[in-house]
C-alpha cells in the first residue's frame, strides 16, 4: 500500500479508473431523468460525507482559517460544481465515452496555461505535444458525437470546455494549496463547498433540483459516491506527488474506461475518425509527459 501511495503511475492508474466510471453512471442516471445538477450534487455531498466519516473514525479534526476556506470555495467551484455540471449535460447529447474524450485534453491545456503563467518554462517537445493534441482535439471535435447521431455544435464547444475548467483547476490547486494542508481534508472542504454552490445552483427553476428520481437508482447512487470518495482520497495525493501536468494525466484513463464501457454496455458507437483523434490525443499527452520529465 505505501508502494502505491508513493507511486505517480501507480496513483494515475488507480485515479484515473476511478474518474472514469462518472461517465456510464453519469449516463444511466441521466437517461432515468436525474438532472446535471442534481447528480453533481450527489457526487460532492457524498463524497464530503464519506470522507468526513473516515476522518471523524481517525479522530482527525483539522483546524480551519481563512486560507482553507478560499480553498475550499475557489477549488469546489472551478474544479467540480462546474465541470460536473457540463459534463452531465452534455452525456445525453454527446454520449459517455465522447465526453470522457474532453477530459484527453486536460494535460495539454494545463500545460499550455502552465507555460502561459510561467508556472513551467517551454520546452520544443512541450510545445509539439500541445499542438499534436490540439489537432486531435479538432479531429474528435468534428465526428461529433455518437455515430449516426451528431451532436449540435453548441453541446461539442460546451463540452470542450470541461477541460478548459479541469485545467484552470490543476493550476490553481497547486499554487495555492494550504501549507500544513492533508489530501482528505482538501478532498472535504472542496467537495462541500461544491454542494453548497450546487444547491444554490438548484434554487434557480430551470436546474431541476428534483431529487425524486434518485429513489429508483440506490445502487447507482451508493456506486457512484464511493467510487468518487475513493477516488478523491487518490486524487489529492498525486496532486502532491506528481505535479498539474501529471495529474492532468487522469483525463487520459478515465477516457478509456468512459469509451470502453460506453462501447461493450451502454451500446455507443463511435466513427473510426473518433478513435484517430483519442489516439492523436494520446500522442500529444506522451511528448507533453516526456517533456515534463525531462525538464524535471
Amino acid at each position: 500500500m505505501r508502494q502505491l501511495w508513493d507511486s505517480a503511475a501507480a496513483l494515475l492508474i488507480v485515479t484515473g479508473g476511478l474518474l472514469g466510471m462518472i461517465f456510464p453512471l453519469g449516463k444511466i442516471a441521466t437517461g432515468a431523468g436525474v438532472s446535471a445538477v442534481v447528480w453533481s450534487f450527489v457526487i460532492s455531498f457524498g463524497v464530503g460525507t464519506i470522507l468526513i466519516l473516515v476522518q471523524i473514525v481517525r479522530r482527525d479534526f483539522p483546524q480551519l482559517d481563512r486560507h482553507k476556506l478560499r480553498y475550499f470555495a475557489i477549488a469546489g467551484a472551478i474544479s467540480y460544481a462546474i465541470p460536473n455540471i457540463i459534463v452531465f449535460a452534455a452525456i445525453p447529447h454527446l454520449g459517455a465515452g465522447f465526453t470522457a474524450i474532453m477530459l484527453t485534453l486536460s494535460p495539454v491545456i494545463t500545460l499550455t496555461l502552465s507555460l502561459l503563467i510561467g508556472l513551467r518554462r517551454p520546452s520544443p517537445l512541450g510545445i509539439a505535444g500541445i499542438a499534436v493534441g490540439f489537432v486531435g482535439a479538432v479531429i474528435v471535435a468534428a465526428t461529433r458525437g455518437e455515430l449516426g447521431q451528431p451532436a449540435a455544435l453548441g453541446w461539442v464547444a460546451l463540452g470542450l470546455l470541461i477541460p478548459v475548467a479541469l485545467a484552470i483547476g490543476n493550476i490553481y490547486r497547486t499554487i495555492d494549496w494550504p501549507a500544513h494542508a492533508g489530501p482528505i481534508e482538501l478532498a472535504i472542504g472542496s467537495h462541500y463547498a461544491a454542494a453548497v454552490i450546487l444547491l444554490l445552483v438548484g434554487l434557480v427553476p430551470a436546474a431541476n433540483f428534483d431529487l425524486a428520481p434518485l429513489a429508483d437508482l440506490p445502487l447507482a447512487v451508493v456506486a457512484q459516491a464511493a467510487s468518487s470518495a475513493g477516488m478523491f482520497v487518490f486524487f489529492f495525493r498525486l496532486q502532491a506527488v506528481g505535479g498539474p501536468v501529471y495529474l492532468s494525466q487522469i483525463g487520459y484513463v478515465a477516457a478509456a474506461v468512459g469509451l470502453v464501457s460506453g462501447t461493450l454496455f451502454l451500446g455507443e458507437r463511435y466513427a473510426l475518425l473518433t478513435w484517430a483523434g483519442a489516439a492523436t490525443v494520446g500522442i500529444g499527452v506522451v511528448m507533453t509527459t516526456k517533456a515534463q520529465s525531462r525538464e524535471s
